[in-house]
């Protein structure tokens, strides 16, 4: 449970909503993609630059997304679509 205005998106509402995230272990479902990139970054074969960031491993991400309404202080209803994680998966 979240506060509307604490959400980042400019909202001026004193609403709270149930915002819904993802997260979790991906390890389970790392392909030869992912095995091949951490030997190669354990290796230092592969470098990233200063503003890179490599995983070598899946994220628990949305796969599916659900709209958050809620009413801000001028009375207006406001939706937000593709606002809360209906479903995750690992991705990567």
């Amino acid at each position: 449970m979240v506060k509307v205005r604490d959400l980042g998106l400019g909202f001026n509402s004193d609403e709270i909503v149930l915002f819904k995230y993802c997260s979790g272990s991906c390890h389970r479902a790392r392909s030869n993609y992912d095995l091949t990139l951490g030997s190669l970054l354990r290796q230092q074969l592969i470098i990233p630059g200063p503003q890179e960031r490599i995983l070598s491993h899946p994220c628990c991400r949305p796969t599916r997304y659900e709209a958050v309404s809620f009413m801000d202080v001028q009375n207006t209803w406001q939706t937000v679509e593709k606002l809360s994680a209906a479903e995750c998966s690992c991705i990567g």
